[in-house]
């Protein structure tokens, strides 16, 4: 694409002042860099993809209060993660984290293992316990 017709239109970027950089060619012909604000189908896939996240979460929080998931599960999708990028950064085993997502299970763990997901998710074991209603 030229560089001329490199898209500027309304984005999620847009209202942060943030721009994205992509290649385009000038008018000698050469590859250069364009900043962006973005442009309609990567606009509507962003915000399919956050609505998507949303109700995720949303989900999550429901089963939670419904005791049907522990805490885990729905900081997990809080932050954006799925099961093994969780374990790996609780140092456990996928089947292990997913065991961990049964509430009678979830209350009979270790302060140490709490502790773990709590500084994952970077907040306070209490807070792991109980989720915001």
């Amino acid at each position: 694409m030229k560089k001329s017709d490199v898209p500027q239109d309304e984005s999620n970027l847009a209202s942060t002042n943030l721009r994205e950089l992509c290649y385009a060619v000038d008018e000698n012909g050469d590859y250069t860099t364009e900043h962006t604000t973005g442009w309609d189908p990567k606009t509507i896939a962003l915000s399919n993809a956050i609505e998507e996240i949303k109700e995720r979460v949303a989900t999550a929080k429901a089963k939670v209060r419904a005791n049907e998931t522990s805490p885990i599960e729905y900081y997990m999708e809080l932050h954006k993660m799925d099961l093994p990028v969780l374990a790996s950064y609780v140092g456990a085993w996928k089947w292990c984290v997913k065991r961990h997502f049964k509430p009678s299970v979830f209350k009979k763990l270790s302060s140490k293992m709490l502790q773990k997901y709590a500084d994952t998710f970077d907040i306070t074991i209490e807070e792991l316990q109980h989720i915001d209603t």
